[in-house]
């Protein structure tokens, strides 16, 4: 089941006080990204934060961690409970803190120049 837009919508309405917060979508479902770095997957209208040690500190602060594949063949990723999308700080602060701890992103190579 894809995840609706609406879905996708609350939750970067909820996050921006991360700072630059948007979504692509990917494969009908999206990527969220901070600054570029891509930290969340929506999917199957769930919330999955990528795994880093800030942001299982900060989840744990909370109370109980879950973690879940997004789709079929995915390593583990931090499963947001429902309840949590309503704490608006908190899940900022989940997200950039998230953003914080992944490497920048690579590069795209320039396009070959055409023959």
């Amino acid at each position: 089941m894809a995840s609706q837009q609406g879905t996708v919508d609350f939750l970067l309405d909820q996050m921006a006080g991360a700072g630059g917060v948007s979504a692509r979508k990917m494969f009908g479902e999206y990527g969220v990204y901070c600054d570029g770095k891509m930290f969340a997957i929506v999917a199957d209208d769930q919330l999955f934060i990528k795994p880093t040690e800030a942001g299982r500190a900060w989840i744990t602060a909370q109370g109980t961690l879950q973690q879940a594949p997004p789709y079929p063949q995915a390593k583990p990723y931090f499963l947001i409970a429902g309840e949590l999308w309503d704490e608006r700080d908190w899940l900022s602060q989940l997200a950039r803190r998230t953003a914080d701890a992944l490497p920048a992103p690579k590069p795209k190579p320039p396009p070959k120049p055409r023959k």
